[in-house]
């Protein structure tokens, strides 16, 4: 019913940009918080940054001042800029969103995942 999915990954030199984007599609009455997580080899799966639906945002410590998450409600799509890359950024990048669906179920919905190397 509900799909999200992210694009934008890639191979990049440290100091560089990207900028993901997650688009969600299917039976969707109205989205909630939408985020980005990443999870690297080896590693638990770790917030990035969040935005709610009016826009305030958040952001894990390691990205601040780095990336920029956005959105488009007209879109259903959330945005992660990310500048400044470095390679301890990269990870498999993945988006989350709660979202109702037109049964009043509110539930979160997770990406495919985008993979993020940065090379140094």
């Amino acid at each position: 019913q509900v799909q999200l999915v992210e694009s934008g990954g890639g191979l990049v030199q440290a100091g560089g940009s990207l900028r993901l984007s997650c688009a969600a599609s299917g039976s969707i009455f109205s989205i909630n918080n939408m985020g980005w997580y990443r999870q690297a080899p080896g590693k638990q799966r770790e917030l990035v940054a969040t935005i709610t639906r009016g826009g305030i945002t958040s952001y894990a410590d390691s990205v601040k001042d780095r990336f920029t998450i956005s959105r488009d409600n007209a879109k259903n799509t959330v945005y992660l800029q990310m500048n400044s890359l470095k390679p301890e950024d990269t990870a498999v990048y993945y988006c989350n969103a709660k979202i109702g669906d037109y049964r009043g179920s509110l539930r979160n919905y997770w990406g495919q995942g985008t993979q993020v190397t940065v090379s140094s």
